[in-house]
C-alpha cells in the first residue's frame, strides 16, 4: 500500500529528528571532556596533557567507527546501524562516569571514538534518503546544526550539572540517550532508497568505494579543509578571548552561546540557499561571509566588535558545513552512501587533528589575532577553490534507475 503524503512527511521528520539527535548527543558527549580537562586531571592525578590526549585517542578511532557502522548501514540498513551506534556510544559514555583510574578512562574514551565515528555517515544517509529532494538542503542544515546544539548542551551541563552533581553525572547524562534507539526503532522507517540500492555483499560495497576512488580522494581532501576551517575558527577562540582580550569566563560563556546560535542559523539558512542556487554556490557564499568578517572576528578591539564578528564568522563557517550532509550523500555511490561519506568525513578530521597546534605555534611568531585570522584567511581561500573545482549532483534522485555513479 503506498504511503500517503502526510505519512511520508512524518517519516521524513522522524528520520531527520533521529539523525539530528544522534549527532547532537554525539557532539555533547565529545565536548563533555573538553569542559572537564582540569577536573579530570585532578581526579586521576595526571597532567592536563594526558586528558587532552584522550581527545586525540577518540579522534583517532573515528575512521574505524565510520568504516564499521557505514558498512553495517549499507549492508543491513540505516535503522539497524543507527540503533547499534547509539547504544554503543551511549554505553561507553556512561562507562566513562565509572572510571576509577586514568587508564580505564583512556580505554573507554578510545572505544567511544568508534561509536562517535559511526554516527555522522549513518545519520546523514538516513536523513537525506528520506528527505524530499526539494527540502534536502534545508534539512541538511538542520541535521548538521546538531553539532552546535551539542556544544551548547555540553556548556550548559558544565555550568549546572557539574557544580550540583559532579563530573561523573555529566557522563551518565550523556549515556542516557540510549533511549533514542527505541525512538529510532519505532519512528524512523528504513528509506526506500536503501531498499532499492542495497548492496548484495560486503564485496559489492568495497567494489563501489574502490571504483569511485577519485571521488573519494576528493571528498577526503574537501573534508580535511572543512575540518581546518571549523576547528581553526572554534577551538582556540575562547583562549584567544581570554588571553588577548582578558574576558571573564562568564562573558566568554555568553559569547560562546551567541556564536553557536549564529552557527545554527547559518547551517539552516545556507542549507536552504544551496537548494535554490546549488551546493557549491551555497558553500562559496557562506565562505565569503566568513572571509569578510575576519577583521571583526580576529582584530576587533572591543566586545561590541568581537561579538558580531564571532556570530557572523560561525554563521558562515557552519553555513558551509550545513550543506555537507546533502552534498556528500548526493555525490556518493548508491551502495556505499553511508560508508563513503562517513569515512571521508572522519579521515578528514584525523588529518586535520594538528589544527590547534599549528595555530598555537603561529601565535608565538605573529600574535594570536594574526595567527587565527591569517590561518582562516588561507583556509577559506583554499576551501572555496576546492569547492568550486569540484562537482555536485543537487537534487539527485536516489530512487532513479541511474542511481549508481
Amino acid at each position: 500500500m503506498p504511503t500517503s503524503s502526510s505519512g511520508q512527511s512524518l517519516n521524513c521528520w522522524h528520520a531527520v529528528f533521529a539523525s539530528f539527535l544522534g549527532w547532537t548527543l554525539d557532539a555533547f558527549d565529545f565536548f563533555t571532556v573538553v569542559f572537564l580537562v582540569d577536573v579530570l586531571a585532578h581526579q586521576f592525578g595526571v597532567g592536563k596533557a594526558d586528558i587532552i590526549w584522550s581527545l586525540t585517542a577518540t579522534l583517532a578511532m573515528r575512521p574505524l567507527g565510520a568504516l564499521l557502522f557505514g558498512w553495517m548501514a549499507d549492508r543491513y540498513g540505516r535503522r539497524t546501524a543507527l540503533i547499534s551506534n547509539v547504544i554503543c556510544f551511549s554505553f561507553l559514555e556512561a562507562l566513562c562516569g565509572f572510571s576509577q583510574s586514568y587508564l580505564f578512562f583512556l580505554i573507554a574514551r578510545t572505544l567511544y571514538g568508534i561509536g562517535m565515528g559511526g554516527e555522522w555517515g549513518v545519520g546523514a544517509s538516513l536523513a537525506m534518503e528520506t528527505a524530499p529532494r526539494r527540502r534536502r538542503g534545508l534539512l541538511s542544515g538542520v541535521l548538521q546544526s546538531g553539532y552546535s546544539v551539542g556544544y551548547l548542551l555540553a556548556a550548559l551541563s558544565a555550568r549546572f550539572i557539574l557544580p550540583a552533581w559532579g563530573w561523573r553525572a555529566m557522563f551518565w547524562v550523556g549515556g542516557a540517550p540510549a533511549l533514542l534507539a527505541l525512538y529510532v526503532r519505532l519512528g524512523a522507517p528504513e528509506p526506500a532508497a536503501w531498499r532499492m540500492s542495497r548492496a548484495k555483499s560486503t564485496r559489492a560495497i568495497l567494489t563501489a568505494v574502490l571504483g569511485d576512488w577519485k571521488n573519494f580522494a576528493y571528498l577526503v581532501f574537501l573534508m580535511t579543509l572543512m575540518m581546518f576551517l571549523s576547528h581553526g575558527s572554534q577551538d582556540l577562540y575562547p583562549d584567544f578571548l581570554k588571553s588577548a582580550h582578558h574576558l571573564t569566563s562568564k562573558t566568554m560563556s555568553m559569547l560562546a552561546v551567541l556564536y553557536n546560535v549564529g552557527a545554527v542559523l547559518g547551517a539552516v539558512a545556507f542549507g536552504e540557499v544551496s537548494e535554490r542556487f546549488g551546493r557549491r554556490i551555497g558553500m562559496v557564499l557562506a565562505l565569503v561571509l566568513s572571509l569578510a568578517v575576519i577583521p571583526l572576528w580576529a582584530f576587533g578591539q572591543s566586545l561590541a566588535v568581537l561579538a558580531p564578528g564571532a556570530f557572523l564568522m560561525q554563521m558562515g563557517v557552519q553555513g558551509a558545513w550545513g550543506i555537507i550532509p546533502a552534498h556528500l550523500t548526493e555525490l556518493a555511490p548508491a551502495s556505499a552512501r553511508s560508508l563513503l561519506p562517513g569515512l571521508a568525513y572522519q579521515i578528514g578530521i584525523l588529518i586535520a587533528a594538528p589544527t590547534n597546534t599549528l595555530e598555537y605555534t603561529i601565535r608565538d611568531h605573529v600574535g594570536y589575532g594574526w595567527a587565527l585570522g591569517g590561518f582562516e584567511f588561507f583556509i577559506i581561500i583554499f576551501t572555496a577553490i576546492a569547492v568550486g573545482l569540484g562537482k555536485e549532483r543537487r537534487g539527485r534522485d536516489f530512487l532513479a534507475a541511474d542511481n549508481q555513479m
